[in-house]
């Protein structure tokens, strides 16, 4: 098997995979099995763990994908008046790495909180878990992508990144622009790709439910009230 034809399948056919099963996926679990389009609660056990673990993993979060969405989306018009590639790069990194450091340290915790409690580890599914594993080894890719952008302030790497996603977007062939990439950015990029696969067939799909209101964000925490 050639290396351009791995690199085609992993960076120009599986992106389109993963994101066509997500948004399918997701229509059809919404249609037959709308009691399950929820993150189930375990706040019952462990409630300030969870509280903690929760709040600093999804303000993280939410800041790192924003800062995806808008880092790599924006056309490049709207943003070279302002920023040049390496100032552009630094904002990214510097925003990014601080958001991905306070969403892997909640997530640590939930991750931690779920696996020692033997409590919460009996009542937990094992797409549960994964789903926490996954996405605690993708920020951590995430992360160590920094020491690298810091070593190339060029904002080549910033660039090439971005026209990769713009030419998914616009269905454009741009996997060969992944080639000379780092591994480190190959595996976050596929691993990222895996997680829209899986979302539908997880606890994951109620990132819909956030996506749909902006209400989400000022949601009281769910409580569960003792007998």
């Amino acid at each position: 098997m050639s290396q351009h034809f791995i690199n085609s399948l992993l960076f120009g056919i599986y992106p389109y995979i993963c994101l066509a099963i997500w948004l399918l996926g997701s229509l059809i679990r919404f249609d037959r099995e709308q009691y399950t389009w929820k993150s189930d609660s375990s706040q019952l056990l462990r409630r300030r763990q969870l509280r903690l673990g929760s709040n600093l993993f999804h303000i993280g979060v939410l800041i790192v994908i924003g800062g995806h969405f808008a880092g790599f989306l924006a056309p490049h018009w709207m943003v070279s008046p302002f920023l040049n590639a390496s100032q552009h790069q630094f904002i990214a990194m510097a925003a990014g790495g601080s958001a991905g450091i306070v969403a892997i340290i909640g997530l640590s915790i939930l991750l931690y909180r779920r696996l020692s409690d033997p409590r919460i580890r009996i009542n937990s599914a094992h797409a549960d878990i994964l789903v926490l594993v996954i996405l605690w080894l993708q920020l951590a890719l995430g992360l160590s992508t920094v020491p690298l952008s810091l070593a190339h302030m060029d904002g080549l790497m910033f660039e090439t990144l971005s026209t990769y996603v713009k030419g998914i977007v616009t269905f454009q062939s741009v996997a060969n622009l992944i080639a000379p990439v780092p591994l480190v950015y190959k595996i976050h990029i596929v691993l990222g790709f895996t997680i829209f696969l899986i979302s539908p067939f997880t606890r994951l799909v109620h990132i819909w439910s956030g996506m749909a209101t902006v209400a989400y964000l000022f949601r009281p925490h769910q409580i569960v009230r003792k007998r």
